[in-house]
């Protein structure tokens, strides 16, 4: 198998439940060797979803992939100093505890740095070091809220709502596996290590903001009101899937060239020649009668027909699929997305694959996700250490 382009790099992974574990998961799948600490009763995903064998949730499933499991108690002294070790001979530390917890432990930063100059230490936070939500418990549904997902929804259907999916803990884990990427590459030049903090409130803010900052871009001064937030077009009534005749389908045109394509395919060349919708802007402001038009126009045929139509005339477009479809969906099929492997414990399994390419240097999976503390003989006897507490049944 190709090595991919982390291998050689150890993480020493620290985290549980989704944010921290998609960010170690990600850095194994590109090679790295992650070491993941586990306390005597495990992850708490590992309880989470159907099992065919004990400790073996399907949730845990999903976000343990290429990490080896150590089972360690880091309220007896002697288990705290292999960790200590461990990290000793990493080039990476993750963890997801509390500033009061870390440091009681002894392994912040500033504690280690002195006998490991070269270590990338990230540190996986609800909130950013500073502010007064400092050191506050987070959550996805706690950082949806507070970073205006859940807001967003107010705005279009007149009450607040999550999006249905961890969606801010799997955002902040991709930020912080291309955060310790990038400090490893300054390592790279420079031989020093660092401390990286990842906090959710301000990297989903951040993320928020993109489109949603808007005009209030151009700072008015003191004193003076900013222009509204809020990206216009994404709060029309009409910005949804759009129906046809059996169903409903995501269709989008976006320049001048593929609105006058679009007309011309949904049987309204007419609209062509309006001013409401002769220019973005127009459109934008006339939105929702625009899409009422070609709602209408797609009414006569099905999402089937329209699709391959509208695929024809290089526009947007495709089918509104649910979990089941999206698994089923053929492109995903022709790309190999899905990856079957045999797990000793688990048995047959179906895991999304790496999804981006490397040309030199693919991700890969090499092991399944491991049974809990499956690893604390191997990892520790490489280091000289004696058994820790026993992995739970």
């Amino acid at each position: 198998m190709t090595p991919g382009a982390l291998d050689g790099i150890r993480v020493i992974d620290a985290t549980n439940f989704v944010f921290g574990p998609v960010a170690t998961q990600m850095l194994g799948d590109m090679g790295a060797d992650v070491i993941k600490i586990e306390p005597p009763e495990g992850d708490p995903t590992r309880r989470i979803g159907a099992m065919r064998s004990p400790l073996m949730g399907s949730l845990f499933l999903n976000l343990n992939r290429n990490k080896r499991s150590v089972v360690l108690d880091l309220k007896r002294p002697a288990e705290l100093s292999t960790l200590r070790a461990l990290i000793g001979g990493a080039d990476v530390f993750v963890h997801n505890m509390r500033q009061g917890a870390i440091a009681r432990l002894g392994l912040g930063f500033d504690a280690l740095r002195t006998d490991h100059p070269g270590l990338v230490y990230a540190a996986a936070q609800g909130f950013g070091e500073g502010g007064r939500y400092f050191d506050r418990p987070a959550y996805d549904d706690v950082i949806q809220g507070l970073g205006g997902i859940a807001g967003l929804n107010e705005r279009m259907t007149s009450s607040p709502g999550y999006v249905p999916m961890l969606m801010t803990d799997k955002l902040c884990g991709v930020y912080l596996a291309f955060a310790v990427a990038t400090a490893l590459v300054h390592r790279e030049r420079t031989g020093r290590g660092q401390e990286v903090r990842v906090p959710m409130f301000e990297t989903v803010a951040a993320f928020t903001l993109h489109e949603h900052l808007a005009d209030a871009v151009f700072d008015p001064g003191p004193g003076a009101a900013p222009a509204p937030l809020g990206y216009q077009r994404v709060f029309g009534r009409m910005h949804r899937p759009l129906a046809t005749r059996d169903g409903a389908i995501s269709v989008i045109a976006n320049t001048d060239t593929q609105w006058q394509r679009l007309f011309e395919v949904i049987g309204r060349a007419a609209l062509r020649h309006d001013a409401r919708f002769a220019t973005m802007a127009d459109r934008i402001a006339n939105a929702d009668a625009l899409y009422v038009l070609v709602e209408d126009a797609l009414s006569t045929r099905t999402s089937a027909q329209w699709i391959e139509a509208l695929t024809a005339a290089d526009i947007p477009a495709g089918p509104v699929n649910d979990l089941q479809s999206l698994r089923d969906d053929p492109h995903l099929a022709d790309v190999g997305f899905f990856v079957r492997k045999t797990h000793e414990t688990a048995g047959p399994l179906l895991y999304p694959g790496v999804p981006f390419a490397f040309g030199d240097s693919p991700g890969s999976i090499r092991r399944g996700p491991p049974g809990l503390g499956e690893h604390t003989a191997q990892v520790l006897g490489a280091i000289g250490g004696g058994s820790a507490a026993p992995a739970s049944a």
